[in-house]
């Protein structure tokens, strides 16, 4: 019997959201998502620096995730660089040797930091890899004072449990037809 595409992903969020998102404070808003598929990162920030409000978040993209744009933010300014990539790709018949590696929101000004006691979300778009697996969203978080480094991966699987500051992770499931949409 074959299992349903939509079956997967619900069961993939529903063990994902009992797991690393119960205790993580950047989680992604959906958890699981299509190989060779476009998708949308809402990186959710729940707490500021110690009590101390967020300026500015960084996040790395993951090697894989295919032409990363992100979404502007009101009261936030958007920038983003560009690196070689280890492995092109082709897009559209081009073939795409560099791509976005970061990206970066930061607050215009105090009236647009993130409060302590507030959430946000920041949000990009891409497109995933074709083999199924973890994919893990590092995220530097930087506030008025402090700073916190959401970038700790597991040596292997998907389990962060014991780990201080976790990267979000997004579960890639293994898709029956696999083409890109965007």
């Amino acid at each position: 019997m074959k299992t349903s595409i939509a079956t997967k992903i619900i069961a993939a969020s529903a063990i994902l959201m009992g797991g690393p998102a119960a205790f993580s404070h950047v989680v992604l808003d959906e958890p699981a998502a299509l190989a060779g598929r476009g998708y949308k990162a809402a990186l959710r920030i729940s707490h500021g620096c110690e009590g101390s409000p967020t300026t500015a978040v960084k996040v790395i993209i993951p090697a894989g995730f295919q032409g990363a744009k992100p979404m502007p933010k009101a009261g936030w300014t958007l920038s983003t660089s560009i690196a070689r990539l280890d492995k092109p790709y082709d897009s559209h018949g081009k073939r795409i040797s560099e791509d976005v590696a970061e990206i970066t929101w930061s607050a215009n000004s105090p009236d647009n930091w993130l409060p302590d006691a507030w959430f946000d979300e920041f949000v990009l778009r891409g497109t995933l890899p074709a083999q199924a697996g973890p994919m893990w969203f590092k995220v530097l978080q930087t506030c008025e004072k402090g700073r916190l480094s959401w970038t700790e991966v597991p040596v292997s699987g998907t389990s962060a449990a014991g780990l201080k500051s976790p990267a979000a992770l997004l579960e890639i499931i293994e898709s029956a037809t696999v083409g890109h949409q965007h």
